[in-house]
């Protein structure tokens, strides 16, 4: 699992089928340092996470499987993230 930001969303008139009702979100990866890095993917949502939220996602097989449809994507978001702890 990847920590990111939610930066935006993706509006698509004509998809697969069994993407059809399935958010697709722009995000920003996080370094687990806190830092926003440079490339950006878009990942469909499987916790109805909104603008600006943190969340976290898979990628490959791991990101169809979230889904009843199991549609073609190799990136999911998986999670919001409400708070990190790190010692030290």
């Amino acid at each position: 699992m990847f920590p990111a930001k939610v930066i935006g969303h993706v509006v698509c008139t004509v998809k697969e089928e069994s993407l059809k009702g399935i958010k697709l979100l722009i995000l920003q990866p996080l370094t687990w340092d806190g830092k926003l890095e440079k490339d950006y993917i878009i990942a469909a949502d499987s916790v109805s996470a909104g603008y600006n939220e943190f969340v976290f996602y898979v990628q490959a097989r791991e990101a169809a499987v979230v889904f009843p449809t199991v549609p073609p994507v190799d990136a999911s978001v998986v999670g919001i993230i409400d708070e990190i702890n790190l010692k030290g």
